[in-house]
């Protein structure tokens, strides 16, 4: 049976708050126009990375022992990730449908498919969900999957399937698609050195600290509190962010974009709901919460990739702002459905 109160509260105590913020920052350039939004929402990140997002990270696994059960939530929305990441790619570059789409568009919506935003949207409906101990797995998921496979497999896509190809029998010097259509062919971006790139983030320095201070038998809560006090700010902060990112003035809903969102919004968790049983020896806490991870809207991070990897940062930010939009109504269906509870 459908629990309408327990829908109503979370409208109420998690998706009201959350939508404010990010409302926030949608009407913020409207408020203040002579915001400069791109540095803002730059300065914002950067705060949040090399601040608030670390000390949080650290004040969590400082305090968690490491399980199998918290283990497995990570590989769960994995190998929910790469189905959608799959069904996405089949339908985009094996279909009609994407036919059309340049590559470094189709590129973009295969990320967004598989990746989520766990952290700043996934954060508050765990704890409404399951209380303050949930906080756990959505830190062990983001770095023992996110983080890796958005840098690795993430980055491959990106420089493999995200760079078009020069139409066949094409000449030399023939006349193409103006530069406001499709940027020329070039040889693939050049891929980072994923390691380097991960071991230059702070939160990955933070994560190992607390992890190596916890199983050494080191915790001082003292230390922990002082953490969670200053990273309280990084879900509001990035929140407000995202309402800055989502293209309010452009929200035209794509088809392909609409395609990515249920694939991410629906079949993602679906598919992790169904791998529970594998992982997980009863349904509990771990199981659910792990649902919950991967039915979580488009991640910020995929503006960034795109902007980096020269892909196309217009389809990212709409991607991100339909899925975020969605979400609040797909979040109760899989509430009423019972796959997440």
């Amino acid at each position: 049976m459908i629990d309408l109160a327990r829908i109503g509260a979370l409208a109420v105590e998690v998706m009201l708050p959350l939508s404010l913020l990010v409302a926030a920052g949608g009407l913020w350039p409207r408020w203040f126009p002579d915001t400069d939004v791109e540095w803002l929402r730059n300065q914002l990140s950067r705060l949040t990375m090399y601040l608030f997002y670390p000390a949080i990270l650290f004040s969590v696994a400082m305090v968690t022992p490491i399980s199998r059960e918290l283990l497995a939530v990570p590989v769960v929305t994995a190998l929910a990730a790469a189905a959608g990441g799959l069904c996405a790619w089949a339908l985009l570059y094996r279909t009609r449908f994407g036919a059309r789409l340049p590559r470094r568009t189709r590129a973009v919506l295969v990320i967004g498919a598989m990746f989520g935003n766990t952290f700043n949207i996934g954060v508050p409906v765990l704890l409404f969900l399951h209380g303050e101990g949930a906080l756990r797995y959505a830190v062990f998921n983001d770095m023992l999957m996110v983080m890796p496979l958005v840098w690795s497999l993430g980055v491959w896509i990106c420089t493999r399937l995200g760079v078009d190809e020069p139409a066949a029998g094409a000449a030399p010097g023939a006349a193409g698609p103006s530069r406001s259509e499709a940027r020329p062919a070039t040889a693939p971006a050049a891929r980072p050195n994923v390691f380097t790139v991960m071991m230059s983030m702070p939160p990955i320095w933070a994560f190992i600290a607390g992890a190596t201070l916890q199983q050494a038998g080191l915790v001082y809560e003292p230390v922990v509190d002082a953490a969670r006090m200053i990273g309280q700010p990084t879900i509001p902060v990035m929140l407000f962010v995202l309402g800055l990112t989502i293209p309010w003035h452009a929200l035209t809903p794509k088809r392909e974009v609409l395609a990515a969102t249920a694939i991410k919004l629906l079949l993602v968790p679906i598919v992790a709901w169904a791998l529970g049983p594998l992982f997980f020896e009863a349904p509990g806490d771990a199981q659910y919460s792990a649902t919950v991870l991967a039915a979580v809207p488009g991640m910020l991070t995929l503006l960034m990739l795109a902007d980096r990897f020269e892909l196309d940062a217009p389809e990212a930010a709409l991607f991100i702002g339909w899925s975020t939009i969605v979400f609040w109504l797909t979040l109760p269906v899989l509430l009423g459905l019972g796959l997440v509870r």
